[in-house]
């Protein structure tokens, strides 16, 4: 499978990394930016077969299997219905889109193409998912109760997250995988999102705090910041015991505890398996797709994408941000 990266950015590199190390599953064939000297510097750096110095003239390759999105999330929607009008197949880093529109912009356009398109949230891919779906669904803590999690870097000085002509701010880079996070365990039949955030000078959020009442009476809570790093730590607590996950972001380690009157006893410790970067697996999985003539990722479903889009732009309207393109 040939891949394309349109943009040249850190996100970009990442899946440069990945795709070198993929041995016969993955060429890394163009690179495209808005600067050709980018673009060749870039070439030179990762052994890419082709740059352009122009995002139009790498869409018009007919040899490109897949185009992987890897500009601001303000351009996401724009360059991913440039890539399925050429007629190339879509991975969208994530978030997918701003909001709910642009989300069914993008997935009408690709049903309409009968191409591939689907979002970029790595954690939806890896292996670790269907170990923490196993064991939930095997009762290894009992009914489950609630799920907390958090994520914090300090990335407040990135020019991308702070500024809203970029869609900048934690909730579009930060807070979308606590979501995903929750939604993995529960679902998403939710009662009530009740979010609030500590907005940044620049006018969009800094940290936000997100609780969600289920239909069933279950919740959770999430916090995210772009101002600290934090423990980055998933809890599932279950009537039975709880799971702990080290980095929901890239999980490393999945530990599930039994209760004990002294206190929680380590009852399972699971490593995850080991990877070149993480970002393999969506890439493996659109290669199944766009082998299989599939136009979404079974991982993660143009349904997922946009019910998560929804919860985000309901999370925006109560902080009150709104971007100025939209």
């Amino acid at each position: 499978m040939k891949l394309a990266i349109l943009g040249c950015g850190g996100i970009a590199e990442t899946m440069a990394r990945t795709v070198n190390g993929m041995g016969d599953e993955a060429e890394l064939y163009a690179i495209g930016s808005r600067s050709l000297a980018k673009a060749e510097a870039f070439k030179e750096k990762y052994n890419v077969t082709k740059a352009y110095g122009s995002y139009e003239e790498m869409l018009a390759d007919d040899e490109i299997d897949l185009v992987y999105i890897a500009v601001p999330h303000s351009h996401h929607c724009q360059w991913s219905v440039a890539a399925l009008n050429a007629g190339r197949n879509v991975l969208c880093e994530k978030p997918f889109a701003v909001n709910e529109k642009q989300a069914r912009e993008m997935i009408e356009l690709a049903e309409k193409k009968n191409l591939l398109i689907t979002e970029g949230i790595w954690t939806r891919y890896m292996p670790s998912r269907k170990i923490i779906d196993e064991l939930v669904e095997q009762g290894t803590i009992g009914r489950l109760i609630t799920v907390s999690a958090n994520l914090g870097y300090r990335i407040d000085m990135n020019e991308r997250m702070v500024k809203p002509e970029l869609a900048g701010g934690a909730l579009l880079d930060l807070t979308v995988y606590v979501l995903n996070f929750a939604s993995m365990v529960w679902g998403d039949d939710i009662k009530k999102i009740t979010a609030s955030c500590v907005m940044t000078n620049t006018g969009v959020d800094g940290q936000d705090t997100v609780m969600i009442e289920y239909q069933d009476g279950r919740m959770a809570n999430l916090f995210t910041t772009m101002y600290a790093l934090t423990n980055r730590m998933g809890l599932i607590v279950g009537t039975e015991g709880f799971i702990e996950v080290e980095n929901i972001n890239n999980p490393q380690e999945i530990r599930v505890y039994s209760p004990d009157r002294e206190g929680p006893v380590l009852k399972q410790c699971i490593k995850v398996p080991e990877q070149i970067t993480g970002f393999e697996y969506e890439v493996l999985s659109c290669k199944r797709a766009i082998e299989e003539g599939r136009i979404e990722c079974p991982e993660m479903p143009h349904s997922q994408t946009i019910q998560i889009t929804c919860q985000m732009d309901r999370i925006r309207e109560q902080f009150g941000i709104k971007f100025p393109f939209e």
